[in-house]
């Protein structure tokens, strides 16, 4: 896709993002690194990982991902899929996130934690 088509894919609507410009260009970077490291196959990110430190070297890689980031999908691939690698748990995040989330009640509950971190200047995960 063109970046034109793939800008206005994001802008909707419905808007795909509230910054589609931009979110269009990191998507395709994203998509670009996950071709050309991964064959096109996203779950050989952990498939493929030996180990959660592994893991985490690898999505933090990815175009976009930080570590903070990285941790938090790392518990989403071991609680939400079931299907983290040996040692996922030691560097997974240890703050709650959209990992421990499995009702639309959890997200409430999950939001305002996090309201509750900022307002506290702690930023809702440690790092």
């Amino acid at each position: 896709m063109d970046d034109a088509d793939l800008k206005a894919a994001f802008a909707g609507p419905p808007a795909l993002h509230r910054f589609p410009g931009s979110m269009a260009g990191r998507c395709r970077e994203l998509c670009r690194h996950v071709a050309d490291a991964y064959g096109g196959d996203a779950g050989r990110i952990w498939t493929g990982a030996s180990d959660g430190e592994d893991l985490l070297a690898r999505l933090v890689a990815l175009p976009g991902f930080g570590k903070a980031k990285a941790r938090i999908f790392i518990g989403v691939i071991g609680k939400r899929l079931g299907a983290g690698p040996k040692g996922w748990e030691e560097v997974a995040a240890d703050w709650p996130s959209i990992a421990d989330v499995d009702s639309f009640h959890k997200i409430h509950e999950l939001r305002e934690h996090k309201r509750a971190m900022k307002a506290a200047g702690k930023g809702g995960e440690v790092d």
